[in-house]
């Protein structure tokens, strides 16, 4: 049971896009180790490279939406920080008190929810937006 990338996830802004499915690519090699036993060795890899690619690619989403003047940036800016801080957490309590199946668990829940709630919605609400502005 793995994630691939799906052109229904796309907004249609080519480098948010790119970036969305390197975020997949990540988040199907921590479901692919969680199925072969390694997921624990993979979850501190994933919440490392998390929380520093996230950080780029809230800050070119965040870019775009100030250069075109979003409508719902403050809101956006919302979503970007708290999931941000969900990953600061858990690195946090990993760094703490090693990976535990509840780990996995939340990391697996907030990346899916993540999927559905904020790239499908949320960005590609931003997407439609960009793209008319950029006619």
């Amino acid at each position: 049971m793995g994630i691939k990338w799906r052109e229904s996830l796309s907004i249609g802004v080519e480098d948010i896009d790119n970036q969305h499915r390197e975020l997949l690519r990540h988040f199907d090699a921590l479901l692919g180790a969680c199925e072969a036993g390694r997921g624990r060795g993979e979850l501190k890899k994933l919440l490392d490279f998390l929380d520093e690619y996230v950080q780029q690619h809230f800050r070119d989403e965040e870019r775009l939406q100030r250069l075109y003047s979003y409508p719902d940036y403050e809101g956006h800016l919302k979503e970007h920080g708290s999931f941000v801080d969900r990953i600061r957490t858990l690195q946090e309590e990993v760094a703490r008190d090693g990976v535990a199946l509840h780990h996995l668990i939340e990391t697996n829940d907030l990346l899916f929810k993540w999927l559905v709630n904020h790239i499908s919605k949320a960005d590609m609400s931003l997407g439609v937006f960009l793209n008319k502005a950029e006619t």
